[in-house]
């Protein structure tokens, strides 16, 4: 990474953004990331060692395809800054195609350049909770299903004939002999 050091108030948003980040998410997510993909590493949640894991997007392809096989067709082993992204990049698409929310996921600089490692820390919770899904261990709470419920033609219309005294009455009150407005008289 060869940027400047943020300064002023880009210097004071950074911060805020880098306080977000809890060690302990972060530590449950990697200690997941093991157990789906059975490596050993080190599953600390220090932000250094999280991006050192993470940086280069090849475990997070190996992630998502053993989630959905075959959502990363081909993941990149060069260093290079373009090829690294391009993992990332494929993760973050496989990820939404799990079902992860646009709102979740995270944009590639945020990992790449070190951003936001909230944000990443987020998208792999949100994965994290859909891993029942795709049979492998999952964290955190259970997501919720759906409840949809029908009703009849005949009920629908019984709902029309109920007089709803939830609306409450004003029993007559008006706004008569309101002054707002009006000059004040000295």
């Amino acid at each position: 990474m060869n940027r400047a050091t943020k300064s002023g108030l880009a210097a004071e948003t950074h911060a805020k953004v880098n306080a977000k980040y809890s060690e302990e998410h972060a530590e449950e997510v990697l200690q997941w990331i093991q157990e789906v993909l059975k490596e050993d590493f080190s599953t600390s949640g220090d932000a250094d060692n999280f991006y050192e894991l993470l940086k280069d997007g090849q475990r997070l392809c190996r992630l998502i395809n053993t989630l959905k096989p075959g959502s990363v067709k081909k993941i990149q082993t060069s260093s290079m800054a373009f090829k690294c992204m391009e993992n990332i990049n494929g993760f973050v698409t496989g990820a939404k195609a799990c079902g992860v929310s646009d709102t979740e996921a995270f944009q590639t600089v945020d990992l790449w350049e070190r951003q936001n490692l909230n944000s990443v820390v987020i998208c792999l919770q949100a994965l994290g909770r859909k891993g029942s899904n795709f049979g492998q261990p999952s964290i955190g709470p259970k997501e919720a299903t759906k409840n949809v419920r029908e009703f009849t033609d005949e009920q629908k219309k019984a709902g029309e004939n109920v007089i709803s005294l939830q609306y409450g009455s004003n029993k007559g009150a008006s706004q008569t002999g309101m002054s707002f407005g009006n000059t004040r008289h000295m």
